[in-house]
């Protein structure tokens, strides 16, 4: 099969490996789209991303079934053909944190295009609890975005989100677009999207933000006493601390965006902190129990029934030939882009064909 391989940062090379053979409870997917999240770039492009190499990248991803291992055709729990998406995290299911049912904070997890194989690649090896069978009229691009959409949720239920509330939302990629929309339908009175670029800006207004802003200063017009939620999801330092800052009195900041700079709040952020009560509350991944989660299984039911957004999203959706070229352009922020889709197996959508 054709495949993305990362040999070294920076180093993509699409080319051919061999097609994975399932093992008994495993299942083969067809890839049919995967996603582009933010770590990957941090994870082909910087020294010291990857865990091994070579590695296939690539963790955002759904597809079909086209081969069961032995074990799994027995069980009966999922079929040939069937639509899947993938979530990424493969828990121990034995340390302390997947026996409350906290499968995000797993301590000793795989990961797709991470710890293992992903899905840059034409098919990929899925054990059978990572299959989450859907509807077979849900597009699979919307499948292969519940990833982000369901990051996005996890992080909102980390807050007190009410009816009525002031929400801020800082970054307008995938992951704060749908913050946006779940801030919505849990009822926020406005929800302001904070970005530096126009074009995500408009982006924000299409998926039901009330009101934007690009520059600091316009955010701390708009914040008046301050907003009782405030969703990071940019990951630097400055946003976050402008996540702080900006909190009302008893107000909750949850962080999903991952510095990879020392974060330090100054001393009115912080005086705002204590002065305020404000709650600081990280969201990790997007997991809880039954595996994968209600995140996953209300983002899946939002996207088929209509009330949650993704297409207005999606800027790119290429072949795997395209992945070096753009994941470089992507590092360097020469191109703009929201989600971006590689879809390996071209226009093919079949269910069921053995590679």
């Amino acid at each position: 099969m054709r495949a993305a391989v990362l040999h070294a940062p920076g180093d993509i090379r699409v080319e051919q490996v061999p097609v994975p053979t399932p093992g008994p409870g495993e299942a083969l997917v067809r890839v049919a789209a995967c996603g582009v999240c933010g770590s990957d770039l941090n994870r082909m492009l910087r020294p010291g991303g990857a865990y091994h190499l070579p590695l296939i990248c690539g963790h955002e991803f759904a597809g079909h079934v086209v081969a069961l291992g032995s074990e799994l055709a027995a069980a009966g729990t999922v079929a040939e053909g069937d639509l899947v998406a993938v979530p990424p995290l493969i828990p121990c299911r034995r340390c302390s944190s997947c026996s409350r049912g906290h499968f995000s904070l797993c301590e000793d997890y795989d990961y797709f295009g991470s710890r293992r194989a992903g899905a840059y690649a034409e098919y990929v090896a899925v054990p059978a609890g990572n299959l989450m069978v859907l509807p077979a009229d849900l597009d699979p691009r919307a499948a292969a975005m519940l990833d982000p959409a369901a990051i996005a949720l996890h992080a909102i239920w980390r807050t007190k989100l009410r009816t009525g509330h002031r929400v801020a939302v800082i970054g307008a990629g995938p992951i704060g677009l749908f913050a946006i929309q779940w801030a919505r339908l849990a009822g926020a009175a406005e929800v302001l999207s904070i970005d530096v670029s126009e074009q995500k800006a408009a982006m924000a207004v299409e998926a039901g933000a009330t009101h934007t802003a690009t520059t600091p200063e316009r955010a701390r017009e708009l914040a008046g006493e301050g907003y009782d939620v405030i969703v990071e999801s940019a990951g630097v330092p400055a946003t976050a601390d402008q996540a702080v800052s900006l909190a009302a009195r008893h107000g909750h900041a949850v962080f999903i965006g991952i510095p990879h700079d020392p974060v330090v709040l100054p001393k009115p952020s912080f005086g705002n902190f204590l002065r305020r009560e404000v709650s600081l509350h990280g969201a990790w991944n997007s997991f809880s129990a039954p595996f994968p989660g209600d995140e996953w299984r209300v983002a899946a039911q939002a996207m088929r029934d209509g009330r949650l957004h993704w297409k207005f999203m999606i800027t790119h959706e290429l072949g795997l030939d395209a992945l070096p070229g753009l994941m470089h352009q992507l590092g360097e922020r020469s191109v703009f882009s929201s989600k971006v889709l590689f879809l390996p197996n071209g226009d093919r959508q079949p269910t069921g064909e053995r590679p």
